[in-house]
């Protein structure tokens, strides 16, 4: 038997695929076919399974909310519509942002008696770029590691490099903030940021509709050039860190 449901809080094929996941572990259900456009789910079982439990399986994220069919579907269709009609500044501001504070703070570091120290503000700017992601990651790591599975090429055969990448992250924002064993750590960073740089380029050359996970699961950026700006500048600043130390 098959039962179509509403589901609302889906806003990505992240979404999607860890509804998909959730709902496809309850005892009986034997298919799930989710469709992000209506905002519903064809559930098929081998015997009836009831709406409480389904919605019990989605408990842990409370953004995903199931119902029996309805009209209240359209719901999902009106997120979607509002997200693709905003414009690339309005898409972009939280990250412009960020990018614009770290870039301050980096120039002020940067400054001194003698001068400006172009190492001091690029080991800033690192530092707070990898602080900040974190950041904002940790507030929800579940969501940014489903999201981050859906294009990276070692979280999608590990989903384990989702969260785990968030702590190296952490680790070298800290790394950078007291300039500790910088030939090491920019080895690091390079290494890290052009193995993400590869799930990126794949999914924006393909035009993958996939929400950039850069920001965790706070804001609902799409993958665009700016993530491939974002992941190869850190690259080329730590090439250029090690060839002045």
């Amino acid at each position: 038997m098959t039962h179509t449901y509403n589901i609302s809080g889906m806003t990505c094929t992240g979404c999607l695929a860890k509804v998909q996941s959730l709902l496809s572990q309850i005892n009986h259900v034997q298919k799930v076919d989710i469709s992000l456009a209506e905002g519903t789910a064809d559930i098929t079982m081998d015997r009836h399974v009831a709406t409480a439990d389904l919605q019990k399986a989605l408990a842990a994220y409370p953004k995903y909310q199931l119902s029996e069919a309805g009209p209240t579907h359209h719901q999902s269709i009106g997120a979607i519509d509002n997200a693709e009609n905003k414009t690339w500044l309005q898409t972009y501001k939280p990250i412009l942002l960020i990018f614009g504070y770290i870039t301050v703070a980096a120039f002020i570091a940067g400054y001194n008696a003698k001068g400006f120290d172009l190492m001091a503000a690029m080991r800033i700017f690192m530092s707070g770029f990898f602080l900040v992601f974190s950041f904002f990651k940790l507030l929800d790591i579940r969501g940014f590691a489903d999201s981050y599975a859906m294009y990276d090429i070692v979280a999608r055969s590990w989903r384990g490099w989702g969260y785990l990448y968030v702590f190296i992250e952490l680790g070298l924002g800290l790394a950078f903030a007291l300039n500790l064993a910088p030939f090491i750590i920019n080895i690091v960073t390079i290494m890290v940021m052009s193995v993400s740089l590869i799930g990126v380029l794949k999914s924006v050359l393909s035009k993958q509709q996939i929400r950039c996970a850069c920001l965790g699961a706070v804001f609902n950026l799409p993958m665009s050039t700016v993530t491939i700006i974002e992941d190869g500048l850190m690259i080329v600043m730590g090439i250029a860190m090690l060839f002045m130390l």
